[in-house]
């Protein structure tokens, strides 16, 4: 049987078994609704659970006990900050919002959202590298701008932006800013005590932990409307009831990463960039070269398509992405790509490789060696390589 080695961990983490233990006795044992000290004893220790988790994670970000609010995951986080701010502040202040063209989708499609109910949006530029540029940032910063979204790291090319200076850049001008910290959160150090981001995204499926669950950091006093409605959970800002074992897992999860595991993805992914580019012809690192989460490596592969090496590394398995339009439901080239300034034969040959804690050095050889053999079968056959 083929042994498979995944690399796709900025999708989906294998959850560690330690978190699944720790998680266990909310399912089986604890499993009541989470209610006051005037409830029952077993809503009572769910509750209990609830509060050390939201602790924990406060503690952690340098946060306020108050100022953490458990939601489904990224997704969710990032459609109630901008929604939430939407909502209370188009009457107040104004119906303009500031994002990067190369926002995940969670952020780009809820400024979407909001442009067809009359919001106005301003799409930010970004350079080569990923990197947005900061002066269009101020310009664009106008007497009715409610809200700025700037991501902390992208998604695919794993690009870190200044979210310290941007934050200060809003603050100055007393503009909201929301980041969405999917992708660093316990992979580079966040301190909201001296990072002023009034909110911040974050998610248990990318650190080992239960899909299903994340949390939206909410500083004090920050004017956000209730966007889903029921009940009065989460400090009456997150209807529905709360996911103890999740929540739970979540804080477990945290717990376990640490800045040795950290050195270890930047050192695999080190390995495997420099191999890749000093032993394949014709590739192009996307992303910054030093400003990057450190388990995540992005190349293109000229003259090849990125579904072409997917599907054939798939084959000896392995488990990568690619921005290629035909793995996209909406056929589109990557907007990351594109938007850094690449063409459609760079998206297409792109191939995303992200590390977690079960992969190894090993992996990566042998990850190595497997794709210059793909990739020089398939440019042998490609209109555009075979004659390279």
């Amino acid at each position: 049987m083929t042994k498979n080695i995944y690399l796709d961990n900025a999708a989906a983490t294998k959850m560690d078994e330690r978190v699944l233990d720790s998680m266990k006795k909310y399912f089986f044992e604890i499993y009541a609704v989470a209610t006051s000290e005037f409830g029952y004893s077993l809503g009572i220790e769910a509750r209990e659970a609830l509060d050390e988790s939201r602790g924990y994670i406060s503690d952690y970000l340098g946060a306020n006990f108050q100022e953490i609010v458990f939601t489904s995951g990224s997704t969710e986080s990032s459609n109630m900050a901008i929604k939430g701010v939407a909502m209370s502040e188009k009457e107040k202040k104004g119906k303009h919002i500031i994002v990067s063209k190369i926002e995940d989708f969670p952020v780009i499609n809820s400024a979407k959202s909001l442009e067809r109910q009359g919001f106005e949006v301003t799409y930010l530029d970004v350079d080569q590298y990923g990197l947005v540029n900061i002066d269009q940032l101020e310009d664009s910063i106008r007497k009715d701008t409610i809200l700025v979204s700037i991501q902390h790291s992208n998604q695919e090319i794993g690009t870190v932006q200044d979210i310290e200076k941007i934050a200060n850049i809003c603050k100055s001008k007393d503009v909201l800013f929301h980041t969405d910290a999917t992708h660093t959160f316990t992979r580079i150090p966040i301190d909201l005590k001296k990072i002023p981001a009034d909110l911040l995204t974050m998610s248990a499926h990318t650190i080992h932990g239960p899909k299903g669950t994340g949390a939206l950091f909410i500083r004090k006093d920050t004017p956000i409307s209730k966007w889903m409605d029921g009940g009065f959970q989460e400090f009456d800002k997150r209807a529905g009831l709360e996911n103890i074992p999740g929540v739970v897992g979540f804080a477990k999860a945290i717990d376990l990463v640490n800045e040795k595991e950290n050195k270890y993805l930047k050192k695999m992914r080190d390995h495997l960039t420099k191999r890749i580019l000093a032993e394949i012809p014709n590739v192009t690192l996307n992303g910054h070269k030093e400003k990057r989460i450190p388990q995540n490596a992005n190349t293109t592969f000229h003259y090849v398509e990125g579904e072409s090496i997917t599907l054939h590394l798939d084959m000896r398995g392995f488990s990568v992405s690619t921005g290629s339009a035909c793995f996209s439901k909406s056929l589109e080239a990557s907007h990351v790509i594109m938007g850094i300034g690449g063409d459609h034969e760079r998206a297409h040959g792109s191939v995303r490789f992200t590390f977690g804690r079960f992969n190894t050095l090993e992996d990566v050889d042998f990850l190595v060696d497997n794709i210059k053999e793909v990739v020089n079968e398939l440019r042998k056959i490609s209109p555009l390589g075979k004659n390279l």
